[in-house]
């Protein structure tokens, strides 16, 4: 509490001094005194309506009343078996506004998210801070008491949760989904459920999940983190992009994937959830949490890569389009864009002529064919010239009359 509402004092002595004052007028109660000596404080009934008061017409979710129990036989207030989990909660949310990420009123616990078979998967952690560039980010905090295989489940929910649809959808996309079992993946997020609920990430993908390991020991971090990457690759693993140039794009389709990141409580309290202590799912070191979140890999390379690959792929069909280029047997010009579509598009072939010369001589031959025709239009239509007249018949002995 003294990190999450007063983590610029040098002490906690009034962070002390308010429970105490709250307890006085019933508001709050001590329900567990932990092995360090830190006390778990909860509300009261009365502090609990007083809370629903204060802060739901704001937005902010309170949590369940915690009744008070008592063993049946020694009459000792008993503490519930997440304590120790809910202690752990709040001191995830401390650090992670000691480190500027989050408003203390941007924090909300045991968030529900609904699946369409009607399970409730709860986040234990929800925190928004657009101004640390973290717009939504879920919370599983885990003290090593859940089999690793619940949190591959939960990551699953979370997975399928991002998948559905609100009510309200339109007819069109409800047909479009229930036509096959990844129609999904073709509406846009703008139309699914998720989006109602929360804002939009900044980044390719679904919410971002991020699990923090407490209480427990580096290996069986190792150990969960491995299975988690090799049991939920399906959930948060990029795929290629289907595209005409699979050898030049690298970048990979985070659109359907859930970010995970993973950490543990002692390297937020001892460096800092700002410092370089959180690792993505898929990589080999860690980073700090806007950069474990963003993709590098993502949509904007692909869009570099794609326009550099059409481009060189235009320059390389060009090159060969040069090189294919017909060569005139003639002249020895090469054939214009013009000639070459002439010679071969079959509704213009049939009169291109000879094939094998480029356009201008082509256009020369034209010309002497025009010639020619004009010259043989004329001479047949010119008049005959006359023959030589004998004159008339003078009668048989004319010639020798004359001789």
């Amino acid at each position: 509490m003294w990190k999450l509402t007063r983590p610029d004092n040098q002490h906690d002595k009034l962070v002390r001094d308010n429970p105490l004052d709250l307890e006085d007028h019933q508001l709050v109660r001590i329900e567990l005194v932990r092995e360090d000596q830190r006390q778990v404080w909860v509300l009261t009934k009365r502090g609990h309506g007083e809370a629903k008061k204060l802060l739901e017409p704001k937005g902010i979710r309170v949590s369940a009343l915690r009744e008070k129990k008592y063993d049946p036989v020694t009459g000792k207030l008993l503490g519930a078996s997440y304590d120790d989990h809910a202690a752990a909660v709040t001191s995830t949310a401390a650090e992670l506004h000691r480190a500027g990420i989050g408003h203390r009123l941007g924090f909300q616990t045991e968030i529900g998210h609904r699946l369409g078979n009607g399970y409730v998967q709860r986040a234990d952690l929800v925190v928004r801070a657009p101004e640390a560039g973290v717009p939504v980010l879920l919370l599983e905090i885990d003290r090593r008491s859940e089999d690793t295989h619940e949190l591959v489940a939960k990551l699953r929910r979370y997975w399928e949760w991002g998948r559905l649809l609100p009510k309200d959808a339109t007819k069109r996309t409800v047909d479009l989904v229930r036509s096959r079992p990844d129609a999904i993946e073709h509406v846009d997020h703008e139309k699914r459920l998720w989006r109602r609920v929360y804002p939009p990430t900044g980044r390719e993908g679904l919410v971002p999940v991020a699990f923090v390991f407490a209480g427990t020991t580096e290996a069986k971090v190792d150990n969960t983190v491995a299975v988690l990457e090799e049991a939920g690759r399906r959930y948060w693993a990029p795929r290629r992009y289907d595209t005409l140039y699979p050898k030049a794009v690298t970048a990979r389709d985070y659109r359907q994937a859930v970010p995970v990141v993973v950490t543990t409580l002692e390297q937020l309290q001892e460096h800092g959830a700002d410092a370089a202590v959180w690792r993505r799912l898929g990589r080999t070191r860690d980073q700090t949490l806007t950069d474990a979140l963003d993709n590098p890999d993502g949509h904007a390379l692909y869009r570099d890569q794609e326009a550099r690959a059409d481009a060189a792929d235009q320059q390389r069909r060009a090159a060969q389009r040069e090189a294919e280029r017909p060569v005139c047997k003639r002249c020895g010009r090469k054939f214009t864009d013009e000639r070459w579509e002439e010679i071969t598009v079959h509704r213009t072939a049939v009169r291109a002529g000879e094939k094998s010369v480029c356009g201008p001589c082509r256009a020369d031959d034209v010309a002497r064919e025009e010639a020619a025709a004009e010259a043989a239009r004329i001479e047949a239509a010119a008049p005959p010239e006359p023959e030589d007249d004998p004159g008339p018949d003078r009668g048989r002995g004319w010639f020798r009359r004359r001789a």
